[in-house]
């Protein structure tokens, strides 16, 4: 250890010494919860991402960008009760484990406790932080949600309650698979493409249950992405990240299975 502090000295950034430091007590290790079952992010302590100064305001009513919201929303409205619609309501999950198989077709590989742990645990604390860094922008502006305008259903109707009280810009379902599209395309970068696109869908996923408009859901993107930016320069992110590129390419991850990958790219389709 002492050669490794040795080295980073002198020839390191201090976040890389520290990520090559980090055991896998550090890495695995308890968390605490800050509610509602997320983790703390890695980001937990620090000063938090401001997403209202830098997200735009969202459009106002009858404004140009108001009537491409509704066109986008009113073209994805024949999808409801379709095979697309099942799956933006299973997108609409973000809950372990259940969350960590949205990416699995893109990755071709099935993440895990038990075979992938520190991908896992990647994913679980940068949820937290790249859906939380929505919530300056929603506070600030507290749009209402699609369905309270056009009195449509949406794809999880038990979230109805919570939802009318929930600002729908930016969206925080779109930051966070989008900010995941990301951090996975570094692990993977042969695959980036698929993976991006998946993000992409995902955040199409929102509008398709009619919970957010096509402007929340790229303000998101642009929020996850910059949550992504900051995780960048934080120490523990970077020694997970490795851990987890490191089960990557071991191959000891579990290929996804063939058929349901091939039928979730076709019920994809449906909404591009």
């Amino acid at each position: 250890m002492k050669f490794i502090r040795t080295l980073c000295y002198f020839t390191l950034s201090m976040t890389t010494c520290h990520a090559a430091m980090a055991s896998d007590a550090d890495i695995l290790g308890p968390v605490a919860e800050i509610g509602h079952g997320l983790m703390e992010g890695y980001l937990h302590g620090e000063p938090p991402l401001n997403s209202a100064e830098f997200v735009p305001a969202p459009p106002t009513e009858n404004s140009a960008r108001q009537l491409a919201d509704t066109a986008a929303s009113e073209a994805l409205r024949g999808l409801e009760g379709s095979a697309r619609w099942d799956l933006a309501a299973k997108d609409a999950d973000l809950h372990f484990p259940a969350a960590a198989s949205i990416f699995s077709c893109a990755l071709g590989a099935t993440v895990s406790t038990e075979q992938t742990p520190a991908l896992y645990r990647l994913l679980q604390r940068s949820l937290t932080d790249l859906g939380l860094a929505t919530y300056p922008a929603k506070k600030a502006h507290q749009r209402p949600r699609p369905f309270l305008l056009n009195g449509e259903s949406i794809c999880t109707p038990d979230e109805l309650e919570l939802l009318k009280t929930d600002g729908s810009y930016p969206s925080g379902h779109s930051a966070i698979g989008w900010g995941w599209a990301l951090i996975l395309s570094q692990l993977a970068p042969d695959r980036a493409e698929a993976l991006l696109a998946r993000g992409r869908d995902y955040a199409t996923s929102r509008m398709v249950c009619n919970v957010h408009w096509m402007s929340d859901t790229e303000a998101g993107m642009a929020v996850g992405a910059a949550a992504f930016a900051r995780l960048q320069n934080n120490a523990l992110f970077q020694a997970t990240l490795s851990a987890a590129r490191t089960e990557l390419a071991s191959g000891q991850a579990t290929p996804p299975d063939a058929e349901r990958c091939e039928q979730e790219a076709s019920t994809l389709a449906m909404s591009r």
